[in-house]
């Protein structure tokens, strides 16, 4: 079984006995908050990127892509030699260098925001940096109506269960919450057991784990 943006609407419908219209107007949200469940709950190697980017000499700051979900490592290349920062957070960084006029090889990093890093000390030239991050992938509803992606082939019953606890959500018709909640909990528990199954327990960082939230 796999959806096509299309055809999980239909199923979102057909389960929920309805396509009155406010409902059918909400289907791409159900879906978002699906998609999102999943992916903030179960690490896969297809979930994550690598990309490299350059610090400027004296500023503080780096750039987070634009994807940006969560951070596996950063890494500085200074001769080709990769050093990997630890991830602290930002009052730590504040407390190693309350001066930002304090340069050096990089050493520490923080999550200032949603879009910036902030390194410790500040770079003392033009750094390459390589990020190797867990990314947020472009929603089943952003293609069009015969779309899929990997979710939608590889994890249908997630993808529909999270919708339907949405859906009924919005109905108002908590009898049926709890059989499509604890659907999409096996569903998901299955599918981040397949993740562990490609090694994430040997991994030098074994944190992005939990219940499913």
């Amino acid at each position: 079984m796999s959806f096509t943006y299309a055809t999980l609407k239909t199923a979102i419908q057909d389960y929920c006995d309805t396509s009155e219209t406010t409902f059918d107007n909400n289907l791409s949200l159900f879906i978002k908050e699906s998609e999102e469940r999943i992916l903030k709950n179960v690490d896969m190697p297809v979930f994550r990127k690598n990309v490299t980017g350059t610090a400027t000499t004296g500023v503080t700051y780096l750039e987070s892509p634009t994807d940006f979900l969560a951070p596996y490592s950063l890494a500085v290349i200074s001769s080709s030699v990769y050093s990997y920062l630890l991830l602290k957070h930002v009052s730590f960084i504040r407390d190693y260098t309350p001066n930002a006029s304090t340069t050096g090889l990089p050493k520490y990093y923080a999550l200032f925001d949603d879009t910036t890093f902030l390194l410790g000390p500040t770079p003392d030239e033009d750094y390459s940096f390589e990020l190797h991050y867990k990314f947020r992938p472009a929603s089943l509803t952003a293609g069009a109506e015969s779309a899929t992606t990997w979710l939608s082939e590889n994890a249908p019953d997630a993808l529909l269960y999270g919708s339907l606890v949405e859906a009924v959500s919005f109905l108002k018709a908590p009898e049926e919450l709890p059989q499509y909640e604890q659907r999409f909990k096996d569903a998901v528990g299955a599918l981040a057991r397949i993740g562990e199954g490609y090694g994430v327990r040997d991994e030098y960082r074994d944190d992005i784990r939990g219940a499913v939230q």
